[in-house]
């Protein structure tokens, strides 16, 4: 049932300007994110592009500084020739324009649909519009047609994701320190490893300490998404296995994911250890990945393409016959990225992607095995280092240990 007062709704504005405050602090300066626009600016000029409408919270991130919270809501940043400005809920009032170098344009919620009317007004009449095909649902996308007047929509993802790819100096300097925390993370981690401790309460320990650091470190960056994946046991068997109340008994494998997010920047420290001995088969496993591991920090460097890695680490898990054991490709990309946002998949080691590393890309190694409960040596065995491609080879960023001779506790 509509309302008494549905007609006075639509007199009520459907777009505001909400300039709150003073603009932040942003992780990156003006320059950066200018230089930024300026890479897409050209891109867009050579496919006879005039507006290109980013939707997800990698780009808009990238590209403005604002690192958008949804919660079912559709966010946007619209880049022109001349101008860049987000396009936010009424929700989020000033933020959004304090938190980035672009315009901004709040959309209300009195009549559906105003998200769209306020990317049309930005957008105008052209006939050609960059969106993120890999970002947009059906029904987004059906709908930018409507509201904009059945433009042509041609896919700008793969170009930008290409642009993320290869990291500035300002990134990587962000990166090798968030690197550091996870490292801070990892000790904290450590050190709370115990006989009858649950899993929360070590991964608690690991993510207390890193948003201490960050906050140390960064005191004005936004302190959001750090977390830590710390699993026992069975539930080594997945990477992303989410962190449960199983308490630590002696002998259980160990995997520990500690994720330091700095303004939406993601790092990763991951190791296997072990609560007690581990038996000979367990011994050889995690040694027949950890010689994998070390092959691949050895291969990172200009030139190299990441299916030649992945051949080389393949040929070395098939040579002690645990290449089945292989759960993933062996290495990605870091940057604007968290476990519900972001992926550079043009930077992942695997058969299928033959893209060619460059000075400033960053990658990890990480090679996992997993074995199947009640096998011998049952569990998954992963680690995890970053490194930074430079002119002539490879700087590793990473710095807890590795491997039998550090984390047997």
């Amino acid at each position: 049932m509509m309302s008494s007062n549905a007609n006075t709704t639509h007199s009520r504005p459907q777009k505001l300007t909400l300039h709150n405050g003073a603009k932040s602090h942003l992780p990156f300066t003006e320059k950066e994110y200018h230089n930024r626009l300026s890479r897409l600016r050209q891109w867009m000029n050579q496919q006879d592009i005039p507006v290109v409408v980013l939707t997800s919270m990698h780009n808009i991130a990238y590209y403005s500084g604002f690192l958008y919270c949804a919660f079912g809501r559709p966010y946007g940043c619209v880049v022109t020739a001349e101008h860049c400005t987000t396009v936010s809920a009424n929700i989020d009032y000033g933020h959004p324009w304090r938190n980035s170098i672009a315009d901004n344009v709040v959309y209300t919620d009195w009549r559906r649909d105003n998200y769209y009317r306020a990317i049309k007004d930005l957008t105008g009449n052209a006939k050609r519009v960059g969106i993120e095909q890999d970002h947009l649902t059906l029904m987004a996308s059906n709908l930018f047609t409507k509201y904009l007047n059945n433009p042509e929509l041609v896919d700008v993802s793969q170009a930008t994701m290409q642009q993320r790819m290869v990291k500035s100096e300002e990134e990587i300097a962000l990166i090798t320190s968030a690197a550091g925390i996870a490292d801070i993370g990892g000790a904290a981690i450590r050190a709370a490893i115990k006989e009858g401790t649950r899993e929360i309460d070590v991964a608690m320990a690991g993510r207390d300490a890193m948003e201490l650091a960050i906050a140390e470190q960064f005191p004005d960056s936004e302190l959001r998404d750090t977390w830590v994946w710390f699993q026992s046991g069975l539930n080594t068997d997945g990477a992303h296995n989410p962190v449960t109340s199983r308490k630590l008994q002696s002998g259980d494998i160990l995997s520990m994911n500690a994720f330091p997010m700095i303004s939406g920047y993601y790092t990763a420290l991951e190791r296997t250890l072990f609560l007690g001995q581990p038996d000979a088969e367990s011994l050889k496993i995690w040694q027949a990945n950890v010689d994998a591991h070390e092959i691949g920090l050895a291969l990172v460097k200009p030139g190299i393409s990441c299916a030649e890695i992945c051949q080389s680490i393949n040929q070395h898990f098939e040579s002690v016959n645990m290449l089945n054991y292989r759960t993933f490709g062996y290495g990605h990309s870091f940057g604007v990225l968290s476990h519900y946002y972001g992926r550079e998949a043009g930077l992942e080691i695997r058969e299928d992607i033959d893209t060619v590393l460059e000075p400033g890309m960053v990658i990890s190694i990480e090679p996992m095995l997993t074995l199947p409960d009640g096998a011998p040596g049952a569990g998954g065995y992963r680690e995890h280092d970053i490194l930074v491609v430079t002119e002539d080879g490879a700087k590793n960023i990473t710095g807890f240990p590795y491997g039998p001779e550090h984390n047997i506790i």
